[in-house]
């Protein structure tokens, strides 16, 4: 898998030795909710996320470079993991979350430059999509930092869109 590198992170394949710096982040009950998913109840479970989800392709732990742990996770959601109609065969879904302590410090959003930078030019992507829940502020301005456009509305969700024609690197 590709790693990725930005002024302040690195996005690297996840590792089940990073189980424990996982746990430390997923275990707060604030950070899987806005994602949908519950907090993660012990380093084994977080090993198991690892090794069952984080393994996709293109999913990525967001590691800091000043101290080289895993803060965060960015990713292609695999296809068929998330309900949107809208996506093109050739277009992806990006899902992302970071660490409370990492809160608004534009790290979700290097990460997120970054892997739009890769799907767009290496994996030739036509568009890509962001969803989240109606009352996911954090994640709407992700989106909208990224030049990312409202593209529609459900019930519980948003979904923005950037169409690769639109992105200017």
């Amino acid at each position: 898998m590709t790693v990725l590198e930005t002024t302040r992170l690195i996005l690297r394949p996840w590792h089940v030795d990073d189980a424990e710096a996982l746990y430390k982040y997923a275990s707060d009950p604030e950070i899987g909710s806005a994602a949908g998913w519950p907090p993660h109840t012990s380093v084994s479970m977080s090993r198991q996320v690892i090794c069952e989800f984080f393994s996709a392709p293109e999913t990525y732990a967001v590691v800091l470079k000043q101290t080289g742990q895993p803060i965060g996770c960015c990713g292609l959601v695999p296809p068929g993991m998330r309900p949107n109609d809208s996506i093109g065969p050739d277009d992806a879904e990006i899902g992302y979350w970071i660490g409370k302590p990492y809160w608004g410090q534009g790290l979700i959003p290097e990460a997120v430059n970054a892997l739009i930078e890769h799907a767009l030019s290496t994996l030739n992507k036509k568009a890509l999509w962001i969803g989240f829940y109606t009352d996911n502020m954090k994640s709407r301005r992700v989106a909208e930092k990224c030049g990312f456009n409202h593209s529609h509305t459900t019930t519980d969700e948003v979904f923005f869109v950037l169409e690769g024609k639109d992105w200017r690197p």
